[in-house]
């Protein structure tokens, strides 16, 4: 599964880091919400982290508030389809509010079917005095447009080389298919305690197999989703993060899930949240009956819940990240208990991140032996397991899940 990445490495398609956002103006308006909301996008602001507040400052009601969400990040997931019904129209270049509110009307018009005597209207009507000429009639033109992108990345609205990378990687179905699911917004999925966490996160923590009495180490933990569920399980789970604010966050996570008022922790479970650099861990060694490694990662599986992500992810974020998944599985690997179980996730579909890592494990550390691929919907992917967004209509994840088959404490750790 852009902005800043977990645990203080900049990571293209991380969720809730970033530069605080700045005061916004407030409005009781959803489309003039939604306009401010994208210049700041456009500014360099993360989606998710501009948009919470300025709904909050609004004093809209749940559906005005429902309406600016849709408008936000449609319009920012669709900009280019959206840019190339404006662009025949244009004959100079755009300030980026004129270019913002264009692509406002743009996506109400084609992508949401407002009808054109109301999109174009209340659109114009949040437009400057100086340009709602300019609005109103390259808009009424773009209402009457039946032009249709010639090719894929112009209709999915991706960068060319995201399209391209995931069409090698997954075959032209399977990237169709993924690029077009992770157009749709994301369903909101509640746990039992009322943790919302995607259905794939939660198979992921499943899949760890966390017990009852087992001691656990998440090493990438925040925001806290995975550390809570293995809590549930009644495991005492380690969750390190790099940063004191985003341990912070799997702290406060951890208490609302434990307070719940559902089960508590089961059978003894609870989350010990510790600031900690995953690539210098600082405990000893077999320490943890089970390791799990979610890494950071380009984020191209999760792209549906950060519409601003595909246009930050950069070509050869992939490569320069499966170095520091690397970094972070050799370290992890000396923690293991003899037997115990090493997982590894992350929320992305690139053969580099997900078959190259399992390539160079199977090379490098053959007595990490492979446990069975999970079933469906995952799919056998290397000695690993993949779950495509299309499946099940979930984030896209690789899992990948070893056994130690030797004492982990005498090998020599190799270089990534």
């Amino acid at each position: 599964m852009t902005r800043p990445g977990r645990r203080g490495h900049r990571v293209p398609g991380k969720r809730g880091e970033g530069a605080a956002p700045k005061p916004a103006p407030v409005t009781t308006d959803p489309r003039a919400l939604a306009l401010a909301a994208l210049v700041r996008i456009e500014e360099g602001a993360y989606a998710n982290l501009v948009l919470g507040p300025m709904l909050a400052a609004s004093g809209m009601d749940q559906r005005d508030r429902g309406f600016s969400t849709e408008l936000v990040y449609g319009t920012t997931r669709m900009r280019r389809a959206c840019d190339h019904l404006i662009d025949p129209y244009l004959l100079r270049p755009l300030d980026a509010p004129t270019r913002s509110l264009l692509r406002l009307g743009a996506y109400q018009l084609h992508f949401m079917k407002v009808p054109a005597h109301a999109a174009v209207s209340a659109t114009v009507a949040v437009a400057p005095h100086r340009t709602r000429g300019f609005v109103n009639a390259v808009l009424r033109r773009v209402a009457e447009s039946t032009a249709r992108p010639s090719d894929l990345a112009t209709e999915l609205s991706y960068p060319d080389w995201l399209v391209e990378r995931l069409i090698e990687d997954l075959g032209a179905e399977d990237a169709r298919a993924a690029l077009v699911q992770m157009n749709e917004p994301a369903e909101v999925n509640r746990r039992e305690d009322g943790y919302i966490q995607d259905l794939g996160s939660q198979w992921v923590a499943d899949a760890v197999g966390a017990e009852r009495g087992e001691r656990v180490l998440d090493l990438c933990a925040a925001p806290g989703g995975k550390a809570t569920a293995m809590a549930h399980a009644g495991a005492h789970v380690v969750a390190a993060d790099l940063r004191a604010q985003r341990a912070g966050l799997v702290a406060a996570n951890a208490a609302a899930s434990a307070a719940s008022g559902v089960s508590g922790w089961a059978g003894g479970g609870k989350v010990s949240v510790v600031i900690a650099d995953g690539r210098r861990p600082p405990w000893s060694t077999a320490a943890f009956d089970r390791v799990l490694v979610d890494a950071p990662c380009s984020g191209l599986g999760v792209l549906r819940r950060r519409p601003d992500a595909r246009w930050r992810v950069q070509p050869g974020d992939a490569e320069r990240l499966a170095g520091l998944q690397r970094e972070l599985l050799v370290a992890s690997m000396d923690l293991l208990r003899p037997g115990g179980t090493l997982v590894y996730s992350v929320c992305t579909l690139t053969r580099t991140e997900t078959l190259g890592i399992d390539d160079w494990l199977a090379a490098e550390y053959p007595w990490l032996e492979p446990l069975a691929v999970l079933g469906s919907p995952w799919r056998p992917h290397g000695r690993g397991s993949l779950l495509l967004p299309q499946s099940e209509g979930t984030d896209g994840m690789f899992c990948l899940r070893l056994v130690a088959g030797r004492p982990v404490g005498a090998s020599l750790r190799l270089a990534p």
